[in-house]
């Protein structure tokens, strides 16, 4: 699979982007910014991408580092759905909802 993405440069690069522009948005993201600082923040990031595209054709598993980060962030976005439904339901059957999602019920 490296050498795949070591053929395919173009392809390589545009996964390196999505995935840094997701992962910015979903960790890193505290508020909107004016529309030219957004632009900005989106060129640094695309520049910063090259480097990382380096990196992944040098041989470094960039990709899938990414797509490790980007799949634990979508099993702490669907435990959060889980926790808010779960808290959801229990208020509308007038039960206490629980506090800590650690701890058994």
């Amino acid at each position: 699979m490296q050498q795949w993405f070591h053929d395919h440069g173009i392809i390589s690069y545009l996964l390196i982007l999505v995935c840094t522009i997701y992962i910015f948005n979903a960790v890193f993201r505290t508020g909107k910014l004016p529309i030219l600082k957004e632009i900005l923040v989106h060129i640094v990031m695309a520049l910063g991408c090259l480097i990382l595209l380096l990196l992944q054709l040098d041989k470094l598993p960039i990709i899938q580092c990414m797509a490790v980060a980007v799949g634990m962030m979508a099993l702490l976005r669907m435990r959060q759905f889980y926790d808010r439904r779960k808290a959801f339901r229990n208020a509308k059957d007038g039960s206490e909802p629980h506090v800590n999602s650690a701890d058994p019920q």
